[in-house]
């Protein structure tokens, strides 16, 4: 009995010893990650291991693991600009190890190789970049630097077997100096615009009333031609002056007497302009715009004591001032 308390007592000891054996020589590497084994004899071993349940060997073997997914990374660097302008620029770097090469980068950099490495080399390429153009070249051709850092960078880091994914410029200042002075340039160059602007428009009004001051006198010459040739274009503008007279009058709530002087419908009785109306067809265009005329004008109110201090009835004196002006 004794014998076989000491055989089961063995047995569990074994047992637990094994279990203790077999999880202290199996480890997991996670998804995204890879792994290296570190042997207390030989080193750091060239073999990369892959995701999942991987074996070691207990005291002897020691796993070191590294994330190999893409991990960004935002640095900022002030340097200066070709034109001796202080220029911050921040930059946004993808970066991930080379999973090949994970024994060199354990050798020489170690585990945080990262912060061992992208600081410096990023601020070398910004500076070494930016040197290389203005201020305001670094505005207007950002695609183009960028593309420079970024190229530059992913060479670079290469010969520390990391390999960067992305580069960006995500900010882009530069002292408050020389931004008050490219708002001052603005401000002078819309000011300038804004000057030439109206100085074209001065110019271009300039013309239009001297065009305007041309067709003025040449309608006056005309218009001077055509009564010497023609007496009759006199009378035809005395019957159109009637006609709107006639009409002002019509459209007014006050009650005026006007004798038909005044509203040169006597043009008939001048023996000047017989010959004008000798023709058939004349005295016909005449009587037509008698008769509108006198159709439009109202009917005789009773006289008022002052003529002339009715605002319609002073219109038309001014109206009717003009063609005897042409007459004489």
């Amino acid at each position: 009995m004794a014998a076989l308390k000491y055989v089961g007592g063995a047995g569990v000891i074994a047992v637990a010893l094994g279990g203790a054996l077999i999880q202290n020589s199996l480890y997991t590497v996670e998804g995204g990650h890879r792994s290296i084994l570190f042997s207390r004899l030989g080193g750091l071993q060239e073999r990369v291991y892959k995701e999942g349940l991987n074996f070691k060997v207990p005291w002897l073997h020691k796993p070191i693991i590294y994330d190999i997914r893409a991990t960004p990374r935002r640095i900022t660097s002030p340097t200066g600009s070709k034109d001796l302008q202080t220029v911050h620029i921040s930059l946004r770097v993808l970066s991930r190890p080379d999973p090949v090469k994970l024994t060199n980068i354990s050798r020489r950099l170690g585990l945080d190789f990262n912060d061992r490495v992208l600081p410096s080399i990023v601020n070398e390429i910004l500076k070494s970049v930016v040197a290389q153009f203005n201020a305001s070249q670094l505005i207007t051709q950002r695609q183009m630097v960028s593309n420079m850092v970024r190229d530059q960078l992913v060479e670079r880091a290469r010969d520390f077997d990391i390999i960067l994914e992305d580069v960006a410029i995500t900010d882009l200042s530069f002292s408050p100096q020389y931004t008050a002075a490219v708002e001052s340039k603005q401000i002078a160059q819309q000011d300038a615009q804004r000057a030439a602007i109206l100085v074209e428009r001065a110019v271009q009004e300039r013309q239009q009333k001297i065009v305007q001051a041309e067709g003025e006198a040449r309608a006056a010459f005309m218009l001077g031609e055509a009564i010497a040739d023609n007496p009759g274009f006199l009378k035809l503008r005395r019957i159109t002056a009637a006609k709107n007279i006639a009409a002002t009058m019509a459209k007014s709530q006050n009650k005026v007497y006007l004798s038909s002087d005044s509203l040169f419908l006597n043009i008939r009785d001048t023996e000047r302009d017989a010959d004008l109306f000798s023709s058939q067809s004349g005295k016909d265009f005449v009587d037509s715009t008698i008769a509108a005329a006198e159709a439009a004008a109202l009917p005789a109110a009773p006289a008022v004591p002052e003529l002339a201090a009715i605002p319609e009835a002073a219109a038309i004196s001014e109206a009717a001032a003009i063609p005897e002006a042409f007459a004489a």
